[in-house]
């Protein structure tokens, strides 16, 4: 397997080379878009690539050679190797919906000199937050995605993204700050910012330090997640961008402050200290973000809510602290990824075809654009949670590990969390009826959906169904990624135990296999992972 550890820089090397190449040929409109296609491409193959190596146990590369602590290490593991696999997947197609839109409708056309190295610039971000080993490589890689998407949501330069751009900018800075203190709080009180060497140290120190350090995080990546109360600026940012854009984030930069909570709870913080307050929380995100979203009559501000809610499920499972809930997490960040991006690109088709998001100005696009109808009506049927579909899936995961924990709270988190689903249901359905069934109060323009667009589209469309087909499998791997998340062993002990291990190679036994294939291995983090 060590011959296959340049896969794990890839998906952070490939985007940032090719965005310089984008810069450089600025003049060169068809080379750029080549470069960007090749370079996700590549991506979404290094993804896969690694979500196979990582079954074995996890693929470390130590930056220049320096091993952990005292080196800059990237890990891919189950969970960040399937993240990483779903969201380079998703990159591709909005980046190919995007060449086919021309960046954003009409007029607003913006300079694809700036865009193409801006998207490329995102994907590594995210790729780097999913692989960092160490809280500020974290850091960084929010950074870096951060600013590419300052860029990218003001896009055309209209007065109403300027001002949505603003309110992002403000809050993002504020998270990204509270982070920062938070690093220099942990580096002061440890002496590390590896998380490996952190999930040692942070058991010897104070409770009443650990804990506000533990806050710090919390409260840096609930912004970054959209937590209520902590998510109120999300619905009047998402809306007004360019639907490609707006697409990639609904989909991808709030998971990504749900896989930091996600890391650190079950690395560094595992005394459960924190986990009823993250339940309340989870229950909060989910009924007022859904209660937010029936509100709605435009549709992009209903999908922006109703993204706010299911963050609600994705912490439900990690403040259940239990592989079955954590499994149904992982499993539904996966699910939600593809699904919250294929709604926000059906809304693009939408507005070109309807020319507004408004549910009270559309209607009979069902008659008009019948392909557009299934293209809208399958994702929104995945998204309430509908059988047999994913969603339903891993909320019946979710639902069961609440039921298994049997607490009062555990049953609370239950009911909302049906009750949640079927307001989604109610929400989706009156967009559903609005849009595609009722008669509008004036005739839709004419306008042609191009199939540059459309493909990109149905693609994700598939995706989603093809998840449904493979749920099986992908539940199994996200329960196996739990289990050896619920053992901090597996992930320190790969970190910094550099026996067997040079520059670039993963943790391997003396005849070069992994751990957890070695028969008489007695880790029994990774034999239960793997069970």
């Amino acid at each position: 397997m060590s011959e296959f550890t340049w896969l794990v820089p890839l998906p952070v090397v490939m985007p940032l080379f090719a965005a310089g190449l984008t810069l450089a040929l600025y003049r060169h409109p068809r080379a750029q878009r080549i470069i960007s296609v090749v370079a996700l491409s590549l991506m979404v193959v290094a993804g896969v690539g690694l979500l196979v190596l990582a079954d074995s146990g996890p693929v470390i590369v130590d930056i220049g050679g320096w091993a952990a602590p005292v080196g800059i290490d990237l890990v891919a593991d189950r969970l960040s190797s399937l993240m990483l696999t779903v969201s380079s997947t998703v990159l591709l197609c909005v980046l190919l919906y995007s060449l086919g839109q021309g960046v954003t409708d009409g007029d607003e056309a913006a300079p694809v000199s700036i865009y193409h190295p801006t998207y490329l610039v995102l994907a590594a971000g995210v790729s780097n937050a999913f692989l960092a080993g160490d809280l500020f490589n974290l850091y960084v890689g929010f950074e870096i995605l951060l600013a590419a998407s300052y860029v990218l949501l003001t896009l055309g330069g209209t007065g109403e993204r300027i001002r949505a751009g603003s309110i992002y900018v403000v809050v993002a800075l504020l998270s990204s700050l509270i982070f920062l203190v938070a690093i220099a709080m942990i580096y002061a009180a440890t002496g590390t910012v590896n998380l490996a060497q952190l999930a040692q140290r942070l058991p010897e120190i104070d409770p009443g330090v650990r804990l506000v350090l533990q806050l710090l995080l919390l409260l840096a990546f609930g912004i970054k997640a959209a937590i209520f109360p902590l998510s109120a600026w999300l619905p009047d940012s998402y809306p007004t961008a360019p639907a490609p854009v707006t697409a990639v984030f609904a989909g991808l930069l709030t998971k990504v402050g749900v896989y930091a909570i996600m890391r650190t709870q079950t690395l560094l913080f595992t005394d459960g200290r924190l986990d009823t307050l993250l339940m309340w929380l989870a229950l909060a995100t989910m009924v007022i973000g859904i209660l937010g979203a029936v509100a709605q009559n435009d549709i992009k501000r209903l999908l922006s809510f109703t993204l706010v809610s299911h963050i609600g499920y994705m912490i439900f499972g990690i403040a259940l602290a239990s592989k079955a809930g954590l499994g149904a997490s992982i499993f539904y960040v996966a699910h939600h990824i593809t699904v919250q991006t294929t709604l926000f690109l059906v809304v693009g088709l939408i507005e070109r075809r309807g020319g507004t998001t408004s549910l009270e100005r559309l209607g009979g696009l069902a008659k008009l654009a019948p392909g557009l109808a299934i293209l809208f009506f399958i994702p929104a049927m995945n998204l309430a949670g509908i059988p047999p579909l994913s969603g339903f899936l891993g909320k019946v995961g979710l639902l069961e590990a609440g039921v298994a924990q049997g607490t009062p709270l555990a049953y609370t988190l239950v009911i909302g969390s049906v009750v949640t689903s079927l307001l989604t249901l109610y929400a989706i359905v009156k967009a559903w009826n609005k849009a595609f069934w009722q008669t509008p109060p004036e005739a839709l323009p004419e306008a042609l959906l191009p199939g540059t667009m459309v493909g990109p589209t149905a693609a994700l469309v598939g995706l989603g169904l093809l998840l449904t087909a493979v749920s099986g499998p992908l539940y199994a791997y996200a329960d196996r990624a739990a289990g050896t998340m619920m053992e901090p062993s597996n992930y320190i002990d790969a970190v910094l135990d550099s026996t067997g291990r040079g520059q670039g190679d993963s943790t391997l036994t003396t005849d070069g296999t992994s751990p957890a294939d070695d028969p008489t291995s007695t880790d029994d983090a990774t034999q239960g992972g793997d069970s």
